[in-house]
């Protein structure tokens, strides 16, 4: 049965659902992917936000249980030119590892007396170790870490001896301590997946420790986090770890005493990045340097 043409209210327009309050914020949601403008659907939120939130918590999730493939990373580190070393804290697996923290703040012993016998053997004191570990997020990792490097590199100053790239699987943040002291590295940076958000479960995060040893506090660190395309480029992420890499050098501290203060510095093209070097040094060449 036909019914006679009548205008179109508001409520009867064809992007409308008649009973339903249209949300001012909306237009505000592309401009981040933070939880805003959910609506409601009576005392709960609707069915296709409801949806999202399960699909980012399976995320979160799947971040954190999933893990690193470490020999497709090593693959990508050595193709860029990295000398890449594999070890372990002493979380045995990922179900110890959630349950003790501690565990993965250490590194397993008998890779602790590898990099300290590599040291010995080297005889060179490298101003910076760089350590790769899966954190809380191996999707992060496996992403983020290889890009990262490939723009902090040609920003570090030329003639640096660098240790190789020690990728440690079961990892916490201090965990680059122990790693740098027994490579007798005068700074340590470890690039570690950061713990998932229901909207970035791939973000890394990068933490940096003048005179790393064992027993170091988070008060003693720099931190840059939330690096990936969708949060700090992997190029604002690299010019300021080299503008805190040098500083922490030319002054002889991290953490709270190290204000970033990267913004002043221009960004300028990088000189020629140094290589991967820890490895004996001849007597007459140690004594021209």
């Amino acid at each position: 049965m036909n019914t006679p043409d009548r205008p179109q209210t508001e409520a009867s327009a064809p992007d409308q659902h008649e009973g339903v309050t249209p949300m001012p914020w909306t237009d505000w949601r592309p401009s981040t992917p933070a939880r805003i403008a959910l609506g409601r659907a009576g005392v709960a939120i609707p069915t296709d936000e409801s949806l999202r939130f399960g699909l980012a918590h399976a995320l979160a999730r799947d971040a954190i249980h999933t893990p690193l493939d470490t020999a497709a990373l090593q693959l990508a580190l050595e193709q860029a030119g990295h000398k890449v070393l594999q070890v372990r804290s002493q979380a045995s697996d990922r179900t110890e590892y959630l349950r003790r923290p501690d565990l993965g703040r250490r590194l397993n012993p008998a890779d602790t007396l590898r990099l300290q016998a590599l040291a010995t053997e080297a005889r060179v004191t490298p101003e910076l170790c760089v350590v790769v570990g899966d954190g809380l997020s191996s999707l992060a990792v496996q992403r983020h870490a290889a890009p990262l490097l490939a723009a902090l590199l040609p920003r570090l100053a030329q003639g640096w001896r660098l240790a190789p790239v020690v990728l440690v699987q079961q990892a916490r943040v201090a965990v680059a301590d122990e790693v740098g002291e027994a490579l007798g590295a005068r700074l340590s940076v470890i690039l570690i997946g950061e713990r998932p958000g229901l909207s970035s479960p791939d973000s890394l995060g990068i933490y940096l420790t003048h005179g790393p040893r064992v027993g170091r506090h988070d008060a003693e660190r720099n931190c840059i986090s939330n690096v990936r395309p969708q949060g700090l480029s992997y190029e604002q992420a690299a010019h300021k770890l080299a503008w805190l890499i040098r500083q922490a050098l030319q002054r002889g501290l991290s953490g709270v005493a190290l204000k970033d203060e990267s913004e002043t510095e221009p960004w300028l093209p990088g000189t020629p990045p140094p290589t991967d070097s820890l490895v004996s040094v001849p007597p007459s060449s140690q004594e021209k340097t």
